[in-house]
């Protein structure tokens, strides 16, 4: 054993790398121990060896296990990450790894940093597989970039509550002027703001997709499919008949809103010819079959499975599958034969299922429907659509959905009324109008048959024994409870304390204060008291539907969720390729976590990217008068949203006058000290535009209507009062106490 011999092992050997290694290695026993000791403290102390505590490396070298950041995808979709700890002015460039998925391979995505396992195996191509994710404590930043003279810049925020950087000159990367920038926050000093380095340059603001740009990265949010997928999903061909059944003649028909590029589901209703139904009906729902084509362990799956679900903003669609699978291949076009997988249903003249089949087949749609068009050909218009469609295929849908609906009111689901808004944007990706779609019986009739199919999903697979992932909604935590019984007792309306609570109480409460001053307010408040929808394979039922069973079937191109049950049903029926893997199965849970999370991503990026969209839109109004609607209550002021717009402004409490406003959580009020006036979730209040700021999706707003009397919250205002009476008193006490005891 000599110097020469450890460091040619170490170099052949850099996974095994400890000293309890290298004693192996040279067969080192005894005595022995001290040579070994000693050649190693020599090689440190001539600094040709690093390490020594668990484990020892050239200098310049990486351990067996060291901290990555994932920066990007190569070729294949796969994720690469490098060193955190890298000094490319003494060592080059940083080392790109491989990622190998481990435990925590199913959450791991751009821009995370993880706790991996070096492999050198293939020194072409080393590898890193995952021991854990890592909470960044250092994470990057978002920003526009701003030249500022004698080089470098600055960065301008685009979130909410982030600190502006200084880029010191060299340090700016290729940034221009107005780019969209990631940095790498510096070590924060004492004084001054604190700097960073541009590590990223995204593209300009200039661009027409600019504000949706920043939520993608803000959220980390894949957009661009690597040339491996987009090469796969074009090798894809047309689905054979094998294990189909031919359903072409069957007159299916997709009903969508105007503008959608993919139709991934179709309907069709008939009585039931079955003398033992009278009056009965039998409801198909058809769903394009996606898992023909997207086959587990292929970069397809892999992707689909990485982006979680397809992402909606005003000016584009972040789509899960590539347009090839998407809006060709996948969409039920008219005319054209299509891969579907279909249920088919039958229920009585009173709405409730008898029974149901699946079915793998091949069929053809028969015509397309706009939402708009649908509904006015059933009210009358005779030229939207063929007679012969209207009274052959659109009269027995909504005979069917009038059965359903009766079902539905005996079933009782949560029945909150929140309109949705849609903003309509110009030529140049800018906000036009907003507006609130009508809600149409069309509309209902497609989600009440898409409700029955995803329950007779559910049942099937639980008749198989098949495992799924579920689409699951608790019911509301007992202190979510407790704070909405307190709120409603300030409107002295009842919410039962003991039992199970289902959502007939909710609507019983909707029922009460409906077309009244408070209907708004306290659909605003139960929604808050209610649970988060997420995926699991463990079913708990669905609450909010009032359904014991609930998974996602009827729309596999936009949600992975989908897609997994697709391929359960598949593999449970024996319904030929395309089913449920092994590896598929044993990964149900994490492939529920993950999902979960990336569609609580999208949302948060779509929220996100509307608010910047009417932050914009209203920069040029600073200084006007809006009508607004308080949305939130907090301590630090009140939340106001313009109805028109549906975006929410912040009124800081420090505006709000002269009086001391305290904070009743139970009542959502901001209440006044001296005056007993103050505000309320649900007020109608008149409000000044302050401050907009695009970037940051925010506006700032004074407000102009007068606090007003809170009789429903004197009770709460008084314990509030009496708190602060108590607490000064005891503080005088102490004080008075204090001087006494100096004295002696």
């Amino acid at each position: 054993m000599s110097k020469e011999a450890v460091l040619r092992f170490l170099a052949e050997n850099p996974g095994r790398s400890t000293k309890r290694d290298l004693a192996k290695a040279f067969g080192v026993k005894g005595d022995e121990r001290y040579v070994l000791k000693d050649i190693l403290a020599d090689l440190q102390a001539e600094g040709v060896l690093e390490g020594g505590r668990k484990s020892y490396r050239r200098p310049g070298e990486l351990p067996s296990v060291a901290v990555l950041e994932i920066r990007g995808r190569d070729d294949d979709g796969g994720l690469l990450a490098t060193p955190v700890e890298w000094d490319e002015d003494e060592r080059g460039p940083r080392p790109r790894f491989a990622v190998r998925f481990g435990s925590q391979g199913a959450t791991a995505g751009v821009g995370d940093r993880i706790l991996a396992q070096l492999n050198y195996d293939d020194p072409d191509a080393p590898s890193a597989s995952i021991i854990r994710k890592l909470e960044r404590r250092t994470a990057r930043v978002l920003g526009v970039f701003r030249q500022t003279p004698g080089g470098g810049g600055r960065i301008e925020p685009v979130e909410r509550r982030q600190l502006e950087y200084v880029v010191p000159a060299g340090a700016a990367a290729d940034a221009r002027d107005g780019d969209l920038v990631e940095i790498e926050p510096a070590q924060r000093h004492r004084s001054g703001l604190p700097s960073g380095s541009v590590v990223e340059v995204i593209g300009s603001l200039k661009t027409e997709r600019a504000i949706s740009t920043i939520a993608l990265h803000a959220h980390s949010i894949p957009h661009v499919f690597p040339r491996a997928v987009l090469d796969e999903a074009e090798r894809a061909g047309a689905a054979t008949m094998d294990n189909r059944e031919d359903w072409r003649e069957l007159p299916l028909v997709t009903i969508d809103p105007r503008d959608a590029k993919d139709h991934d589901d179709a309907v069709h209703a008939a009585p039931d010819e079955d003398p033992a139904n009278l009056s009965g009906f039998v409801v198909t729902v058809a769903i394009a079959d996606v898992s023909w084509y997207v086959r587990p362990a292929t970069k397809l799956d892999a992707e689909a499975k990485l982006r979680g679900n397809s992402v909606y903003f005003p000016d584009r669609v972040v789509p899960m599958l590539p347009e090839r699978i998407s809006n060709d291949l996948c969409s039920l076009r008219e005319g054209v034969d299509r891969p579907a997988l279909a249920v088919r249903m039958v229920f009585d003249a009173q709405g409730d299922k008898r029974r149901h089949q699946f079915h793998r087949i091949m069929m053809r749609s028969h015509a397309k429907f706009a939402y708009e068009d649908a509904q006015a050909a059933i009210d009358g218009a005779s030229d939207l659509a063929e007679p012969r469609l209207v009274d052959t295929v659109l009269r027995p849908l909504w005979a069917a959905y009038h059965a359903l609906t009766q079902a539905r009111i005996r079933r009782q689901p949560l029945d909150l009324d929140l309109p949705e808004r849609k903003i309509v944007l110009n030529a140049e990706g800018r906000v036009d109008r907003v507006i609130v779609p009508p809600r149409l019986d069309a509309h209902k009739l497609i989600e009440e048959m898409m409700i029955q199919a995803n329950v007779a999903a559910a049942e099937t697979l639980e008749q198989r024994k098949q495992s799924l992932i579920y689409r699951a909604h608790d019911a509301p935590s007992m202190a979510k409870m407790e704070a909405l019984r307190d709120f409603l007792r300030t409107l002295e309306l009842p919410l039962a304390k003991s039992g199970n609570l289902r959502p007939a109480h909710f609507n019983g409460i909707l029922s009460a204060v409906r077309n009244s001053e408070h209907e708004s307010l306290v659909n605003e408040v139960v929604l808050r008291s209610q649970s988060q929808a997420a995926y699991s394979p463990e079913n708990i039922g669905h609450f909010g539907l009032n359904l014991m069973r609930y998974a996602h079937f009827t729309s596999p191109i936009r949600r992975y969720a989908d897609l997994i049950v697709h391929r359960a049903l598949v593999t449970a029926l024996g319904l030929g390729a395309g089913g449920l893997s092994e590896a598929d199965e044993a990964d149900l849970e994490k492939t529920a976590e993950s999902i979960s999370q990336a569609e609580r991503r999208a949302m948060a990026a779509e929220r996100d990217t509307v608010d910047r969209l009417i932050a914009q839109h209203l920069a040029e109004r600073v200084g006007e008068e809006f009508s607004g609607r308080i949305t939130g209550v907090t301590k630090a002021g009140l939340f106001v949203q313009l109805p028109a717009f549906g975006a929410d402004g912040f009124v800081p409490i420090s505006t709000l006058g002269r009086d001391y406003y305290h904070y009743d959580e139970a009542a959502h009020t901001l209440v006044g000290e001296r005056t007993r006036l103050g505000y309320r979730l649900g007020d109608t209040v008149d409000v000044k535009l302050a401050e907009a700021v695009p970037l940051a999706g925010s506006m700032r707003f004074e407000m102009l209507t007068d606090p007003r009397e809170l009789p429903a919250t004197t009770g709460s205002f008084h314990k509030v009062r009496g708190r602060v009476d108590r607490s000064g008193r005891n503080r005088r006490a102490k004080n008075v106490a204090g001087k006494v005891r100096k004295k002696r």
